[in-house]
């Protein structure tokens, strides 16, 4: 494999890797933020109930036992200091902010006017001071008359939280770390494993040569989107191997067409330089000599056109025309050698038949169709030539009585230097280039030709074109 292959592969790789190494990092993260929050959530949760809870108590004994300030003091100042894991701060205040009850240290840590305004259901306030952080909620407590009401603010120390979370972001620092390693490395192993076939296809496209046409890719062992690019792989292999193939026949007949005028012309001028000989002979060696230049150079001029023909820069020009009055003039410059062979020529147009195509192509068609009715038509014959319109296209037949051609060579018969009767030369029978010309120029006008022929009944040719240009 080449340098250039593997590293655009390497880069494909590093790409899907990336991507796979990112996106499943971030759902990682996501994951964990998640999580962090739900834990955090569930810690002020807790810690907000743990505060409702002694409101409720204090409230409780508010009630039942307002005057008792000793009962009140023992759950304010010494309950609350008591616990080992959980530290409470609590202020019980009487109207016009005067002090009832309050835990030892409370006023240097939490003054009053940090804690939010009393509301029932409210979730607690977080505040954080310069050591410590602490969740904060407030009650009022009616006993009856104005005088008489209390405020109760409850402080929670979340030392301990803050701690437990501390400790968890301290983990997943390492764990993320830990998790964008293991996504980059099992990312670049899923690139690695699922760019394989890819470079299967490559691999097997570096060893296609002219002789290796024949490799195909098993697309079935490939996943179903890599086995549609097998597939398409393949198909592309057939088309070249079949353009291949014919192409290596096209070359052979080639040389084998232009190889017999060229045999005939050496042997004649070897045969007229052999010994001296009259004026007569050599003017005779001269005409027979310009009789296989001219084949030649017909062969070479047809294929020069189907050559121009193929290539997409090839234009054609049309021109208002009368198919009928096209016909018309082929049938009268080929009537005179059919008259010769005793076949007739008819002409079936009815009324005029308007189309915007290449005159000198569309005759020299016609043309080519004419000639080889009138090689295969035996004396007595008839060859008909007929134009019609329909939906926007042209037809144009040409039919003949003669011998047909069997259904075989019907798929064969518009290839070049394609012969039916293979015997049959370049002097005998034409270079079997007439049809290949035929279909090339109904091509060019965007339309297509078509053959139906019967053994012993004759054939009829069509070509179908569109009967103005398209606009595009």
């Amino acid at each position: 494999m080449s340098s250039t292959t593997r590293a655009s592969r390497g880069s494909l790789a590093a790409w899907l890797t990336l991507w796979y190494a990112l996106s499943a990092f971030l759902l990682i993260l996501a994951a964990t933020g998640y999580l962090y929050w739900a834990l955090a959530r569930n810690l002020d949760r807790e810690d907000d109930g743990t505060i409702l809870d002694q409101i409720h108590i204090l409230r409780v004994l508010l009630r039942d036992h307002p005057e008792d300030s000793a009962a009140i003091r023992q759950e304010v100042e010494v309950e609350s200091g008591a616990r080992q894991h959980t530290k409470m701060f609590i202020r019980i205040l009487g109207p016009e902010g005067r002090l009832v009850a309050e835990t030892p240290g409370m006023a240097a840590r939490l003054p009053q006017g940090l804690f939010p305004k009393p509301q029932e259901g409210r979730e607690g306030m977080a505040i954080r001071t310069q050591n410590d952080s602490f969740r904060l909620m407030s009650a009022l407590v009616a006993l009856g008359t104005q005088d008489r009401a209390r405020l109760i603010q409850v402080a929670f120390d979340r030392s301990e939280e803050d701690k437990l979370l501390a400790e968890f972001r301290g983990r997943l620092v390492p764990l993320l770390a830990v998790s964008l390693v293991l996504c980059g490395a099992v990312g670049y192993q899923i690139a690695r494993r699922g760019l394989k076939p890819i470079g299967r296809i490559s691999e097997t496209a570096l060893r296609i040569r002219s002789t290796t046409l024949h490799e195909r890719l098993p697309a079935k062992e490939f996943p179903a989107e890599l086995g549609a690019l097998a597939r398409t792989f393949n198909d592309m292999l057939d088309r070249l191997k079949e353009s291949f193939d014919r192409l290596s026949r096209f070359s052979a007949d080639i040389a084998h067409e232009l190889r017999t005028p060229l045999n005939n012309l050496r042997g004649e001028v070897e045969v007229a330089l052999g010994k001296s000989r009259s004026p007569e002979e050599y003017q005779e060696t001269l005409t027979s000599f310009l009789e296989e230049a001219a084949r030649l150079s017909r062969l070479i001029e047809s294929l020069l056109f189907l050559a121009r023909a193929e290539h997409p820069e090839t234009q054609i020009h049309r021109e208002p025309l009368d198919l009928g009055r096209v016909l018309g003039g082929v049938r009268e410059f080929y009537e005179a050698a059919a008259a010769e062979s005793g076949i007739a020529i008819d002409l079936t147009v009815a009324g005029a038949v308007p189309a915007e195509l290449d005159r000198t192509l569309l005759q020299r068609a016609a043309g080519n169709l004419v000639e080889n009715s009138l090689a295969h038509t035996r004396k007595g014959g008839t060859i008909t030539l007929a134009a019609s319109r329909e939906n926007g296209t042209v037809k144009v037949e040409v039919s003949d009585t003669g011998c047909g051609i069997p259904a075989e060579h019907l798929p064969r018969v518009f290839d070049r230097l394609y012969r039916v009767d293979r015997s049959r030369t370049a002097a005998t029978g034409g270079a079997g280039l007439g049809l290949a010309i035929v279909k090339s120029i109904a091509e060019l006008h965007g339309g297509t030709a078509e053959i139906a022929s019967t053994v012993g009944k004759g054939t009829r040719v069509t070509l179908v074109l569109p009967a103005e240009m398209t606009k595009t």
